[in-house]
C-alpha cells in the first residue's frame, strides 16, 4: 500500500519530482469516495488534503500508521487538531503560499462590485445600451475595512492602499506595532462596519466568528457598502447577505466560501442581484497551486525523513 495518500488535486510536477522515491497514490477524486479513501489509509503514513476531506473520525482510525497531514491550503477547520495532536499526527498547512491570490481576488471583487459595470454583456449583446444605470464608483478614496489582520489581510491592505485606499482593520488578537507597520487604523468591529466602503473577512471559522456578520451586523454597514468574503464558510449568515441585498440594504457581496459546498441548486442565493459567487477558488490560481503544491511536499517530507 501507498505511503503517501493524495485525495485533492495538487500540481502534478510537485508530486512527481518533488515525491521522487516516496511510494505515493494520487487521485484527486479519492474525495468523494470516503469508503476507498479509508482503504488506501491503511499503511499510510502521510495524507495530503485540501479543504474537502474532513480529517477526523473514521478517516483517522482507518489510518493507524499516519504521521502527517499536509494541507494544500491554511484553513484547518476540516481537521481534528485535537485528535491529530493525541496521536502525535503532524498537521502541516501551506502558510503563505495563497496569500497574494487571495489578497488579489479581494482587490478584483471589490473594484467589480463598485464599478457595476462588468455583469452587463447579455444586455449589450442583445442591443441594448444600459450607461445611465451602470455608472458606478471608482476604488480609490474608499474605505477597506479588514475584519482580521493575519498574513492575507496585511497584504490585502498593501494592494489597497496601492489603489488609494484608506484602510482599517480589526483584530483583537493581534497588537497594536502591527497596524502601525502597516500604515493601517485600528477599529473596533463595529467602527469598522460604519466607515468601511468595502469590508473583507479574514478570519478562520469558530465559536467567537460563526454569522459574525449576521442581520445586526449588516445593519451597521452602509446600504452602498460591499461585503466580500474569501475566509471560511459560517463567518457569514447567508441569508442575511441574501436578504439585504434583495432589500437594497447592501451594495453587494462576493462570497467564495460557504456553510454546505457545493451549494444546492436555487436555495438563498438564487436571482440575488449585485452578487458574485464563486467556488471557493480565492487562494488557487495557477501560480499559487504551485506554491502550494511544493511547501506541501517539503513539510511532508521533513516529517517523513524525520
Amino acid at each position: 500500500m501507498s505511503d503517501i495518500v493524495i485525495c485533492e488535486f495538487m500540481d502534478e510536477a510537485a508530486i512527481t519530482e518533488g515525491l521522487r522515491g516516496f511510494d505515493y497514490f494520487y487521485d484527486p477524486n479519492l474525495v468523494d469516495h470516503p469508503n476507498d479513501l479509508n482503504a488506501r489509509l491503511k499503511d499510510a503514513r502521510a495524507i495530503i488534503v485540501r479543504n474537502r476531506t474532513q480529517v477526523r473520525g473514521a478517516l483517522l482510525d482507518a489510518a493507524p500508521k499516519l504521521k502527517a497531514v499536509g494541507r494544500l491550503g491554511v484553513g484547518l477547520d476540516n481537521i481534528d487538531l485535537e485528535a491529530c495532536a493525541k496521536r502525535n499526527i503532524a498537521v502541516l498547512p501551506a502558510s503563505g503560499a495563497n496569500d497574494l491570490s487571495v489578497a488579489e481576488y479581494v482587490i478584483t471583487s471589490a473594484m467589480m462590485l463598485l464599478r457595476g459595470a462588468y455583469m452587463a454583456t447579455g444586455s449589450v449583446v442583445a442591443g441594448k445600451w444600459p450607461r445611465n444605470t451602470l455608472i458606478g464608483r471608482e476604488i480609490s478614496d474608499k474605505v477597506m475595512g479588514l475584519v482580521g489582520f493575519g498574513s492575507i489581510a496585511r497584504l490585502t491592505a498593501k494592494l489597497a492602499a496601492a489603489m488609494g485606499m484608506k484602510v482599517v482593520a480589526f483584530d483583537p488578537l493581534v497588537d497594536d506595532a502591527a497596524f502601525t507597520q502597516a500604515g493601517v487604523q485600528r477599529q473596533t468591529l463595529e467602527s469598522l462596519l460604519a466607515l468601511s466602503d468595502v469590508v473583507s473577512l479574514h478570519v478562520p471559522l469558530n465559536d467567537k466568528t460563526r454569522n459574525m456578520i449576521d442581520t445586526s451586523a449588516l445593519s451597521r454597514m452602509r446600504s452602498d457598502a460591499i461585503l466580500i468574503n474569501a475566509a471560511r464558510g459560517g463567518v457569514v449568515d447567508e441569508a442575511a447577505v441574501a436578504a439585504a441585498l434583495k432589500a437594497k440594504k447592501l451594495g453587494g457581496a462576493a462570497l467564495d466560501v460557504f456553510v454546505e459546498e457545493p451549494l444546492k441548486s436555487g436555495g438563498i442565493f438564487a436571482d440575488v442581484p449585485n452578487l458574485i459567487l464563486t467556488p471557493h477558488i480565492a487562494g488557487v490560481t495557477v501560480e499559487s497551486n504551485t506554491r502550494v503544491s511544493w511547501v506541501t511536499v517539503e513539510n511532508v517530507k521533513k516529517v517523513l525523513n524525520a
